[in-house]
């Protein structure tokens, strides 16, 4: 795998987790507020959506204002790029 493929792939794994815990909001919110500390969320959200630290750590980065419908449909659609950059093997 080439730099450029590692980059997209990284890219799209943390678009992927964003899309997804904009999908179940209200569980990740709740994982949040049932957690003791910042590293017990990060933990208990990877754990939810099936992540990894990285990717829970941008959806712990997220404002609350980002969870729009629009948001979300644009998260989507960078996946889509990524998916399709991947598949042409670039």
């Amino acid at each position: 795998m080439d730099e450029d493929e590692r980059q997209i792939r990284q890219q799209l794994m943390i678009v992927d987790a964003l899309v997804q815990a904009m999908d179940r909001r209200e569980e990740v919110f709740q994982a949040i507020e049932d957690s003791e500390d910042v590293d017990e969320a990060r933990l208990r959200v990877g754990q939810l959506l099936g992540v990894g630290e990285l990717g829970s750590r941008f959806v712990l980065d997220l404002q609350a204002k980002s969870f729009t419908r629009g948001r979300r449909r644009t998260l989507a659609a960078h996946a889509g790029e990524l998916r399709s950059k991947l598949s042409r093997g670039r």
